[in-house]
């Protein structure tokens, strides 16, 4: 394939689409999916499964997603694979051009199901030499956009690029939430008998959507939970008035401390409560800066399911799925909250637990979906956690 790739202004011959970042480097390439332009940050996921799932994960809200991993879309997509209904993403950045899916489970091709959920793609870009330019320089803000005709106002793109206001200070759980308190039973699925249901839980959990992933709730509900879900700006009184067994905070997209205006108070009352806390991803940063902590803007972040994260109370380490681009700064948790985890990649914080209550949070993603399973000991540490808080 050749290389259609250029960071001059002049557009290569049959491109019908352009990343363009904004300090004027540009990527063209062959448009898929929805036709338009979205701006917002660029990432990369080095992930080699999943890609549905990770366009549908809530927590890529303004977000376009390089793929490091050439072969996109070659399995089709389907209607169970997905983490929520509407996909926050923006769009996504490929390698190759998506060919015919080869799955006995697709239902739909990978350009479809784009175009279908108004998701912008552009193919044929060197992924590699884009990925050392985040991983360089950091994230960027970038603009993509897909013209059939190959029109494109590059001095257009790269302004509104620039003018996109980055996603520090930017609360997005409140555009992901749920818009109303809903229950939940669906259980994981299995091959051949697809989702379950838990039709007899034995714990009332109370999951604060800041942008959860179905596949979350599910292995709560395995687990024999019974949840209810609240908006992302649900009060403690209303948490609490569902006289909960345990509490949990789930994952999401945008800055924690933005977010964090109107949940800090909700998750302080929460604990003050002493119920059991269990927090992942963003409700991980939340519950930090509940405690006591900061957070912060990371260089280019952590995506993918390829991760390892050193537990620190058994010395195990466990390859884990990721998708952040903030993170507690472990200088500022007060002495009653310990460090329980830490990555291997750049030694950043990845999981505290505060030692004289039931609340714990980790960073990462134990629910993998997509990857490995190796810390879903994490959700049977919150089950213990009920029925210890029970006896």
């Amino acid at each position: 394939m050749p290389d259609s790739n250029h960071s001059d202004p002049i557009m290569p011959e049959e491109m019908t689409a352009v990343l363009v970042l904004a300090d004027g480097t540009q990527f063209w390439g062959r448009g898929v999916g929805a036709v338009g332009s979205a701006a917002g940050e660029l990432c990369f996921n080095t992930s080699l499964t999943g890609y549905q799932e990770i366009m549908t994960d809530p927590s890529y809200a303004g977000q376009i997603i390089t793929f490091t991993f050439p072969h996109i879309g070659n399995v089709g997509t389907n209607n169970e694979d997905i983490e929520t209904v509407r996909p926050a993403a923006l769009g996504c950045v490929l390698r190759a051009d998506i060919t015919e899916p080869a799955n006995w489970r697709a239902a739909h091709h990978y350009g479809a199901w784009l175009k279908d959920k108004g998701l912008f793609g552009i193919t044929g870009v060197d992924t590699r030499r884009l990925t050392r330019h985040i991983r360089d320089l950091g994230a960027p803000q970038a603009v993509i956009r897909h013209d059939p005709n190959g029109s494109f106002d590059i001095a257009l793109l790269r302004q509104m690029a620039s003018d996109w206001p980055g996603l520090e200070g930017m609360d997005l759980a409140k555009k992901v939430t749920c818009r109303q308190t809903y229950c939940w039973d669906e259980t994981a699925w299995a091959l051949g008998q697809g989702y379950g249901q838990q039709l007899s839980p034995s714990f009332n959990v109370v999951a604060v959507d800041f942008g959860a992933k179905r596949n979350i709730l599910r292995e709560l509900a395995n687990l024999g939970c019974k949840l209810t879900v609240v908006p992302a700006t649900a009060t403690a009184k209303e948490v609490l008035g569902f006289k909960p067994d345990g509490v949990f905070l789930s994952n999401g997209p945008g800055d924690p401390a933005a977010t964090g205006e109107y949940a800090v108070p909700m998750i302080k009352a929460v604990v003050d409560s002493g119920l059991p806390t269990f927090g992942i991803c963003l409700g991980h940063q939340m519950l930090a800066l509940a405690l006591g902590a900061k957070t912060e803007k990371m260089h280019h972040g952590h995506r993918g399911a390829n991760h390892p994260v050193k537990d620190l109370e058994t010395g195990k380490v466990e390859i884990t799925s990721q998708n952040h681009g903030f993170v507690v700064v472990p200088e500022s948790l007060p002495g009653d909250v310990d460090v329980t985890h830490v990555s291997l990649f750049d030694g950043t914080l990845e999981g505290i637990a505060q030692r004289d209550r039931p609340v714990f949070s980790v960073q990462h993603h134990p629910e993998a979906s997509p990857g490995p399973q190796d810390s879903h000991y994490l959700f049977e540490r919150f089950i213990g956690l009920m029925e210890e808080a029970r006896r």
